[in-house]
């Protein structure tokens, strides 16, 4: 499969793609003699996976930390979130990316707060 069906199949673009293995998450791909991109049913697995966690709020930075492992997870069947998908992908990357995520709602927050305690009794209401 050439990278435009690839990305189609995993509802991404051919540049996402070549972001991807850019950045260390997927391995550079078979080539044709004519030098163009072949995807195999094991990449799209592990591009499955990539959007996924993506979607799921992890960051790049975050899977190019565990990218040696995001083939496991495309090889087992079991849904995302169970204790030992989150252990092939990182434990510490997604509880780090928990802590980043409380501390940005701790923030807002307070800048709510802060913005409700400005208004007083002259906001709307």
């Amino acid at each position: 499969m050439r990278i435009g069906d690839a990305a189609a199949a995993v509802g991404t673009t051919p540049r996402a793609l070549r972001f991807y293995e850019q950045r260390g998450l997927l391995p550079p791909p078979r080539r044709t003699g004519a030098g163009q991109r072949e995807y195999g049913p094991g990449e799209l697995a592990l591009l499955g996976v990539i959007r996924r966690l993506l979607a799921l709020g992890l960051t790049v930075s975050d899977l190019a930390a565990v990218a040696d492992r995001l083939p496991l997870l495309a090889e087992d069947a079991r849904p995302c979130g169970t204790p030992e998908r989150e252990g092939a992908v990182g434990a510490v990357v997604v509880e780090r990316r928990i802590a980043l995520l409380d501390a940005e709602i701790a923030r807002l927050t307070r800048l709510r707060d802060a913005l409700k305690a400005g208004l007083g009794d002259e906001g709307p209401g």
